[in-house]
């Protein structure tokens, strides 16, 4: 029954939100040249499938190894933060400042940068704006570790790795995790952002960017669902993992 209504609740919700955009575009009378409706969006996917297949997988796996990096780099700048006052003081400051930047405006430097090198400056954007999430998280979760049960292992013996792995580590998890679901759909954006900027792009940005060129707006709105959807799956994906690893810390709801 509890997973049932784990699929039929958000089902319902994703239908209910189709049918009042339907309703919207009904009643106001606009045609699909100025707002396209779900019903719009069938005939683009089937017109351009094979283009769905292969730009999909393109802007997925760039935005999942943009989101590899992001989760490398982050836990080990978060650990250095989390274990180190010092580097908590110098790196924060950095941090913020470099996440306050429009990441938008960091598309163009990259490019020129990186010229020609269109995948490598998709997965770095990717990358770049969706470490921070975890690493404040991960730095936070260490640093506010109960300084009593540190000093209680240290009393029985045990090592530095022992502790981060028995006491650290699971403590850390929830926070991890947390701002991992951040991070994916930060990720995205990142991706995305160079697929349409980029003049040569590729994946489903570029698709976008094509029916914008074209008018064909029942394209582009077929593209902003394609992303809504890989996204989900890739939140759920998370979702998944963190069931595994950090499922204990989940309360049950009453």
């Amino acid at each position: 029954m509890e997973t049932l209504q784990k699929i039929a609740v958000p089902t319902l919700a994703i239908l209910a939100f189709l049918g009042v955009w339907e309703f919207i575009v009904w009643v106001n009378g606009w045609p699909n040249y100025k707002m396209a409706s779900p019903s719009d969006l069938p005939p683009a996917f089937a017109r351009y499938s094979h283009l769905f297949l292969e730009m999909g997988w393109q802007t997925l796996w760039r935005t999942v190894a943009g989101l590899g990096l992001a989760v490398l780099f982050g836990t080990l700048l978060g650990m250095a933060m989390g274990f180190s006052r010092i580097a908590r003081d110098a790196l924060y400051p950095l941090l913020v400042g470099f996440n306050a930047i429009p990441k938008a405006t960091l598309v163009p430097v990259i490019a020129l940068i990186f010229i020609g090198q269109h995948d490598f400056n998709t997965v770095l954007m990717a990358f770049l704006i969706s470490f921070f999430p975890i690493a404040v998280s991960v730095g936070i979760g260490l640093s506010t570790l109960e300084p009593e049960y540190r000093d209680i292992l240290r009393s029985l013996g045990a090592s530095r790795v022992t502790i981060f792995r028995k006491i650290a580590l699971p403590k850390t998890l929830p926070e991890f995790f947390g701002a991992l679901k951040v991070s994916v759909t930060l990720a995205f954006i990142g991706t995305n952002l160079v697929e349409i900027v980029s003049p040569h792009g590729r994946g489903l940005g570029a698709l976008f960017k094509s029916g914008e060129t074209n008018g064909d707006y029942p394209l582009m709105f077929a593209v902003l669902i394609a992303l809504a959807v890989l996204g989900i799956v890739l939140y759920y994906a998370v979702v998944a993992l963190e069931r595994i690893f950090a499922g204990w810390a989940e309360r049950p709801q009453s």
